[in-house]
């Protein structure tokens, strides 16, 4: 049995007449029959049966968009928070979850406090948008534990030291810490917190998982290694050990005709930001999918990332997303 999933960073989704952080910034009716005509189609050339959302401000709207396209079952854990002065105005926004398939156990992911300490985080800790984590039961009988995220995104363009494939653990840890320890990375601390706290849930359930997110962080990151990688957490361990796969890395990738000087596959990126492409939205696996494991049970069959619109204007469009979409599918044994 094959499943698709996918992650979808919807760009203000704000139903009119209501507006996202002033007054002034919402859409015309016009407008957004436009932008929810552009969701409907990427979700049916998606072709996924579970969906992760964020920048969801009107739950209802996308709970009726969604349940048009054949989604039964739709998930939120939290709503947008109002501005007290104006009721039309939202100031913050939340996460969804859309299914073919039944729900169960829907849960908030709780805080690891270890990692407040581990991260030198001081005060009050709670996530920037609560994640979703519930249970998804496949028509193989099997289930799914599935969350759903959207990480604290670094708003005030602090300092972030960005890494490389051939930057090590070791390495991304101790300049991290500095900054840390001195209090100049704040977003990434907050942001690490979370990352921690999902892994920490994962690793205590111990059941088959798929998390899809866009992480506002990039690729190699160490928000990454807090996520997935055992070797981060343990520090008895040599050698990594992944709980969770970023499925880019585990799907077959099909070159045809290649160039003579063809140096490789790029990943594509999913946002852009001063004309630079970024990866900040993510299909991540449970090792239980890692077909090399001992006594999988499924693998990661493609991987594709739907960004035609950010071909054409890289800082996307309020009427589109300023995200790619993400798709990946599995396969169980």
């Amino acid at each position: 049995m094959k499943i698709r999933i996918g992650t979808f960073n919807l760009y203000q989704f704000v139903e009119p007449p209501f507006s996202w952080y002033t007054k002034r910034e919402k859409f015309t009716p016009q407008e957004w029959e436009e932008k929810t005509a552009w969701i409907k189609q990427q979700i049916i050339d998606m072709n996924c049966d579970i969906i992760g959302f964020q920048e969801v401000f009107s739950k209802k709207a996308l709970k009726t968009l969604v349940s048009e396209l054949g989604f039964k079952y739709f998930k939120t854990i939290d709503s947008a928070k109002r501005d007290k002065k104006n009721e039309n105005v939202y100031i913050s926004t939340t996460v969804a979850l859309a299914s073919k398939y039944p729900i169960k156990n829907l849960k908030r992911v709780e805080i690891d406090f270890s990692a407040l300490k581990k991260h030198y985080f001081e005060g009050f800790f709670k996530f920037a948008r609560e994640p979703i984590k519930v249970t998804v039961i496949l028509p193989n009988d099997k289930e799914l534990n599935v969350y759903v995220c959207h990480l604290k995104s670094n708003r005030d363009n602090e300092f972030e030291y960005i890494f490389t494939k051939d930057t090590t653990l070791k390495e991304k840890v101790e300049k991290v810490t500095k900054a840390l320890k001195e209090n100049y990375s704040l977003s990434l601390k907050q942001r690490l917190c979370e990352a921690s706290s999902l892994y920490s849930d994962i690793k205590q359930s111990n059941k088959p998982s798929v998390l899809m997110t866009d992480l506002n962080d990039k690729e190699f990151s160490l928000t990454i290694e807090a996520l997935t990688n055992r070797r981060y957490h343990e520090n008895k361990l040599s050698k990594d050990d992944f709980l969770l796969l970023d499925a880019y890395h585990y799907a077959k990738k099909e070159v045809y005709n290649p160039h003579p000087e063809f140096k490789g596959i790029k990943r594509v990126p999913t946002s852009y930001f001063a004309g630079k492409g970024n990866i900040l939205d993510y299909v991540f696996v449970s090792n239980h999918f890692d077909k090399k494991k001992k006594n999988n049970i499924g693998k990661v069959c493609s991987y594709e990332v739907f960004n035609k619109h950010l071909e054409k204007n890289q800082n996307g469009s309020l009427l589109q997303s300023d995200h790619a979409q993400v798709v990946c599918e599995i396969e169980y044994l």
